[in-house]
């Protein structure tokens, strides 16, 4: 969400749909993306600084997350090497946060339909 990240001080651009090939979405207490070699989780690829991805990912509620590169698709078929910050250890399957999925939901619907 290019809002919310403006909202903590950094300033997203060349702002793009994308679709993380071989990987899905799962939600713990935050969303996370986990490999899985069929799927591919639709978002939104942005460019940060270096500062700005440190400021980030300090906070205590994504400490735990760590950067890893994968591979994205743009809405032109090209590919492209990315950076992303994922959890190490794939959220428990009993543990859901529905608040968090409820403000995922939204931020989709308002950004409108993936690729």
């Amino acid at each position: 969400d290019a809002e919310l990240l403006r909202s903590k001080g950094a300033s997203p651009q060349n702002i793009r749909r994308a679709g993380a090939l071989g990987y899905e979405l799962r939600i713990g207490d935050r969303a996370t993306l986990w490999r899985e070699p069929k799927a591919c989780a639709y978002g939104f690829l942005m460019e940060l600084t270096h500062e700005e991805l440190e400021k980030l990912y300090s906070e205590d509620s994504v400490r735990a997350y760590r950067p890893e590169a994968i591979l994205v698709q743009l809405d032109d078929g090209s590919r492209i090497p990315t950076l992303t910050f994922n959890l190490v250890e794939s959220p428990s399957a009993n543990k859901r946060n529905s608040e968090y999925t409820a403000k995922l939901r939204e931020l989709a619907r308002r950004l409108g339909p993936a690729m």
